[in-house]
């Protein structure tokens, strides 16, 4: 169709015929014609112009019969879509005629009996001249000989303006929509607890609540009360973003994103912003074994943004980072934060582990990500990452009719985790849903229940804390801006790394845990290495560390060592070693120079619990000076080198930074570890880095995780804080 070509139909009128050839009824005046073109109607039929010869030859079956007395056509369209009324002109004598009357006269009758002249005339809001409305031949007289649409149109006639809403308020059915660079969806937090969203965690689970703030509270029960406003957006990136793509501007809109290897990737970055005012928050603290009934109050706001970054060209998360920060009277204070993760970890830990696409429920839904391309009609069901859902029906939100959904995290209820439900409105043309309820409650209880077998119970005990986690919120749209060009996801790019340059080399890996005591180091960045100090134990008399020197003689190995430098001549160290036969302890002490008796200044020590010995299960790893070399290297890594982190720009490490390792094999009470690093099945070993300080009134954490066996940056974090 010409660009052009203006059907003199309205819209109403366009529907309708859609109507009639079982056709949908969405979109635009020009859509909606070209649907009916290529359905098999005419141009003429959908009010198009026809060419001149096509009217000329069609000319003679408009002819009066000449047995007839000529008289001007009544022509009623459906042209104006305030009213269908037929005027009477002010020549005509006023007689007065009920509105039934003509009804009767002009729908039912399909025959018109001999009228004078001119007594009718069509009423538009445009001025259309007799002659042009005799040249569409698809009139309101042409539509009512079907008894089908008679019976819409009387609708209409009856209805009034509530006839139009309903041909235009059809809901089609319909797959997600593709995000797109630039897209932006508001949305407004709220909940059912005086119009606030609550959140409550007991026992175990408050340690996962508090894991990022140091308190020498005993909190047993903490709740909270919040609402707010809150935004997801796709950033859309610029041409400065292709600097490595040799001038292709193809992937525009992709945002560069380091991962956990140090390499650097092309990326879809998704930004999620909440604020959050009111935000109370209630504490309950241990008095013995019972939990305090009275609850510590405080009213205060908090910020939460997270930013995930998805690779284009296999689709899985390099970098997810949580810039967070509430203010609440004392005694809690101010906090602020930032934790960055690489491609592991969440906000559920383990239990979102256990149970993929958990994660879902603390933001909008895609509705790509949960639907796929499954068609979202009247009754259709499915199941995505662990969620099974199934289409309710049609519902209104705002005055718009959108599709409700209901959701239920399957894989919760299986493993009697405990309850996760969603209700989705879901509509056309937004890629997020337009309001989401969630209703979650996992507690270690729900194991006891009749039904959960016990594989289920067993990965109950094995995942979840004792005591209880309920969150129970509501997300509802208040804007939505589109971008324009759609994600580049599932494609490839010309600066794409290769697998050979992420991971260390055979070579560089050492086969240690068969034999030695402690994982190598032969640091130079440090004053005195892992090396330096086991040997401290050779220099010890049996009185000083007996079980721990008997342990390393007879097949035992540290399982756990930290060292910080304390001055420029001492280094402090804490290492919790593992004998054969599972019995465990610690010893605490200081290296002031060379390993011997009068510098190896022995402080204190200790019994552990029963520690699992599987050296078996210790992997190959890199040593922690290759570990070190990596980490200080800044065109890789340039978020850990500066002020407030963890080197300085020449490569050395910033005063005060404690530096450890440790060992998780199968059979230690750290499981979530594993299912971070590995498959679980294998043990892991771990560099981690932290330092604690007090600066300008405020006190400053900074944390690091990495993966010794690939070389690979788990996460890091920093946190100040102010009572």
């Amino acid at each position: 169709m010409s660009s052009e070509e203006i059907s003199t139909l309205t819209v109403a009128k366009l529907k309708a015929l859609c109507i009639l050839n079982d056709l949908p009824t969405s979109g635009k005046k020009s859509e909606l014609v070209e649907r009916l073109l290529e359905s098999g109607l005419s141009k003429k039929e959908v009010g198009l112009p026809q060419p001149e010869e096509e009217r000329t030859v069609e000319q003679p079956a408009k002819e009066t019969p000449k047995e007839e007395s000529p008289r001007e056509e009544i022509v009623l369209s459906l042209e104006d879509e305030d009213t269908l009324t037929p005027v009477v002109e002010k020549s005509v004598e006023k007689t007065e005629t009920s509105s039934s009357m003509i009804l009767d006269a002009e729908i039912l009758d399909a025959e018109f009996a001999d009228v004078e002249p001119k007594v009718l005339k069509t009423s538009v809001k445009k001025t259309v001249d007799a002659d042009h409305a005799r040249e569409n031949p698809t009139t309101l007289l042409d539509m009512i000989r079907k008894p089908q649409v008679a019976a819409v149109l009387l609708a209409v006639v009856i209805l009034g303006a509530g006839g139009y809403y309903y041909l235009d308020n059809q809901l089609d059915s319909f797959t997600a929509d593709q995000l797109r660079y630039g897209d932006r969806m508001q949305y407004q937090i709220s909940g059912d607890q005086n119009g606030l969203a609550t959140f409550l965690a007991t026992e175990g689970f408050v340690e996962l609540v508090m894991d990022q703030i140091d308190t020498e509270d005993d909190i047993c029960k903490i709740s909270a009360e919040f609402g707010g406003s809150g935004s997801l957006e796709i950033t859309e990136g610029g041409s400065s973003e292709l600097v490595n793509e040799g001038g292709s501007k193809d992937r525009l809109g992709a945002v560069r994103v380091v991962g956990g290897m140090g390499a650097e990737w092309l990326s879809v970055e998704n930004v999620n912003t909440n604020s959050l005012n009111p935000f109370r928050v209630n504490r309950h603290l241990s008095i013995g074994n019972i939990c305090d009934i009275g609850a510590i109050t405080a009213s205060g706001t908090a910020d939460l943004t997270s930013t995930t970054h998805t690779e284009l060209r296999n689709q899985d998360t390099k970098s997810t980072q949580l810039e967070w920060g509430f203010d609440l009277p004392s005694p809690i204070g101010k906090y602020q934060g930032t934790t960055v993760s690489y491609g592991v970890g969440g906000l559920l830990g383990g239990i979102e582990t256990l149970a993929p696409g958990l994660a879902l429920m603390l933001q909008p839904v895609e509705i790509q990500e949960l639907f796929a391309n499954d068609l979202i009609d009247e009754g259709a069901t499915g199941s995505n990452l662990g969620w099974d859902w199934r289409v309710l029906g049609i519902d209104e939100l705002n005055g718009n009719p959108v599709w409700k959904i209901v959701a239920t995290h399957h894989d919760i209820e299986a493993y009697c985790l405990g309850t996760a439900t969603m209700n989705l409105w879901v509509e056309s043309g937004n890629p997020w849903a337009a309001k989401q309820t969630v209703d979650v409650l996992i507690s270690e209880n729900q194991a006891s229940k009749s039904g959960c077998s016990p594989t289920s119970q067993l990965l109950n005990d094995y995942v979840l804390p004792e005591g209880e986690l309920e969150l129970h919120h509501t997300f509802t749209k208040s804007s939505l801006q589109r971008g324009q060009k759609q994600l580049d996801l599932g494609l490839t790019y010309g600066s794409i790394p290769l697998a050979n340059q992420l991971g260390p080399s055979s070579d560089e890996l050492e086969t240690w845990g068969d034999y030695d005591p402690h994982m190598p180091d032969d640091s130079t960045l440090r004053q005195h290495s892992f090396e330096d100090a086991i040997a401290c134990f050779d220099s010890w008399p049996n009185t000083i560390a007996p079980g721990a020197a008997n342990a390393l003689e007879n097949e035992g190995y540290i399982w756990r060592g930290t060292t910080k430098q304390t001055s420029s001549t001492v280094t402090q160290w804490n290492v919790s070693w593992v004998a054969s036969d599972e019995q465990a302890g610690w010893v605490q002490f200081n290296l002031t120079g060379t390993p011997n008796a009068e510098n190896c200044q022995y402080d204190k020590r200790g019994d552990l619990d029963s520690t699992a010995f599987n050296r078996d299960s210790i992997p190959k790893t890199l040593n922690i000076t290759s570990l070190e070399s990596r980490l200080t290297d800044a065109s890789n890594y340039g978020v850990l080198t500066g002020d407030d982190r963890f080197f300085t720009t020449s490569g050395a490490y910033q005063d005060g930074i404690q530096v450890g390792y440790l060992i998780a094999v199968p059979g230690n009470d750290i499981g979530s570890l594993l299912s971070q690093i590995g498959d679980g099945g294998d043990g892991a070993v771990t560099l981690d880095m932290s330092k604690t300080w007090d600066e300008d009134g405020l006190t400053k954490q900074l944390n690091l995780l990495a993966d010794a066996e690939e070389g690979r940056l788990i996460g890091w974090s920093f946190i100040t804080s102010r009572v």
